[in-house]
C-alpha cells in the first residue's frame, strides 16, 4: 500500500518549468503559475521557469539545455500537447527522451477520464529520462496540471514515498555510461 516513511528525510528536488504557448506571457501564465506554487509548496526549488513559443526545435533545444544543467533534476513542460498543428511539444519531447515512461501517460489518463471522462483521449501526457533528468509534458490547462501534480508527482518526487519513487532512483539514471 503506497504510504509516506516519515522515517526517511526529505530531499528537495530541483524542478525547471517550461510553458508552451503562441499567446501567453509569464503574466498569464496559470498552468505555469499552478505548478511552480505546487512545487514549492511541496519544499522543491524551481531552479528555472521559461515561456517558448510552439517551436518543436527551440522546445527540444531548451529541454536539452535544461537536461545538460547539473542544477537541474526534473523538467515540467506545460501546453502543446494536443492534437492541433501546433501542438509540438509531445514531438520534441520525444527528440529528447532516452528512455520513455510510458506508465505516466497511462496514470495520467487514468486520472484524467475520472475527471473529464472520454475528453482525457485528446492529451498525449508523457514523460522519459534524458541524461539523468526526468522529462514530463503536461497538457496547457491549469486542471490537467493540478491532476498531474497532486496526482502522480507530488508523490513520486518525494524520497519517503512507499513502496518506490523518483527520487530514489536518481542515482542510477545514469549507470549504463559508466558501464564499458
Amino acid at each position: 500500500m503506497p504510504r509516506i516513511d516519515e522515517s526517511k528525510e526529505f530531499i528537495p528536488v530541483r524542478f525547471a518549468l517550461l510553458t508552451v504557448s503562441d499567446t501567453r506571457g509569464l503574466d498569464k501564465d496559470k498552468s505555469g503559475d499552478t505548478l511552480a506554487a505546487r512545487i514549492e509548496e511541496a519544499g522543491h526549488v524551481l531552479s528555472a521557469r521559461t515561456i517558448l513559443r510552439d517551436e518543436r526545435t527551440e522546445i527540444a533545444a531548451q529541454l536539452r539545455a535544461w537536461c545538460a544543467d547539473p542544477g537541474i533534476d526534473a523538467i515540467i513542460s506545460t501546453g502543446g500537447t494536443g492534437l492541433t498543428g501546433r501542438d509540438v511539444t509531445v514531438e520534441a519531447h520525444h527528440d529528447v527522451y532516452e528512455k520513455h515512461i510510458d506508465a505516466f501517460s497511462t496514470l495520467f489518463t487514468m486520472i484524467s477520464f475520472q475527471k473529464i471522462g472520454t475528453s482525457a483521449v485528446q492529451s498525449r501526457a508523457c514523460a522519459g529520462v534524458a541524461q539523468g533528468t526526468y522529462l514530463f509534458a503536461l497538457p496547457g490547462s491549469p486542471g490537467a496540471c493540478r491532476d498531474a501534480w497532486d496526482e502522480i508527482l507530488r508523490w513520486q518526487f518525494d524520497y519517503r514515498h512507499m513502496p518506490c519513487n523518483f527520487v530514489e532512483i536518481f542515482p542510477r539514471l545514469e549507470e549504463h555510461k559508466r558501464r564499458k
